[in-house]
């Protein structure tokens, strides 16, 4: 590089499609150079724990996706869990108003594993963990929320920034993180890796 030239600034890679993770980005103003999709198979393993579930295939997320010099690599994934059990999506309405069911009137964990590959190439992995407590919801209610489709494709089988927040009655943690991406935590995930951040 010639004398008195400056380092280019580190690109952020977003290895996910997600549009709840890249809205999170925007409301701190942070917008990816580019999307990635990575492709890793998210089959829990037999008998692992949700946190470890999490921080394994964020991790795979970040590390799937190719990198040039000057990217910083951004993956999440998250899921819902009661006890031990990993809530994945429904895969249709009947799997759907199962987890309703075994949601109503109790607390439950949202976890999310946030990885960030720097430029150095080194993966640096924190899972944060939010309990969230339905009301006991009535048969009409989960009529309801099945009807208007918005928990299909979601973990847990809900979308807490969409009308499942109407059945919310007790948070303790990061709500961004029930959304998709801890926003405290992975602004200081990409700070740590060298991201110019404001």
């Amino acid at each position: 590089m010639p004398s008195g030239a400056s380092t280019p600034a580190p690109k952020l890679v977003l290895a996910s499609t997600s549009p709840r993770r890249r809205e999170l980005l925007a409301r701190i103003g942070i917008e990816p150079v580019r999307l990635a999709a990575p492709d890793i198979d998210e089959t829990p393993l037999t008998g692992e724990a949700p946190r470890a579930y999490v921080a394994r295939l964020a991790e795979g997320k970040a590390l799937a996706v190719p990198r040039a010099a000057n990217e910083i690599v951004l993956a999440g994934d998250t899921t819902v869990a009661v006890g031990r059990r990993i809530l994945e999506k429904p895969v249709d309405e009947a799997d759907l108003r199962w987890m309703l069911g075994l949601l109503s009137g109790r607390r439950h964990h949202v976890f999310s594993g946030v990885c960030v590959v720097g430029l150095d190439g080194r993966a640096k992995v924190r899972v944060i963990d939010t309990i969230v407590g339905f009301k006991p919801l009535s048969a009409a209610e989960i009529d309801w929320y099945v009807a208007s489709g918005e928990g299909m494709g979601k973990a847990g089988g809900y979308a807490i920034q969409g009308r499942a927040e109407a059945f919310v009655r007790y948070l303790a943690g990061s709500h961004s993180n029930v959304v998709g991406l801890p926003v405290f935590e992975t602004l200081g995930l990409l700070r740590s890796a060298g991201m110019p951040l404001g």
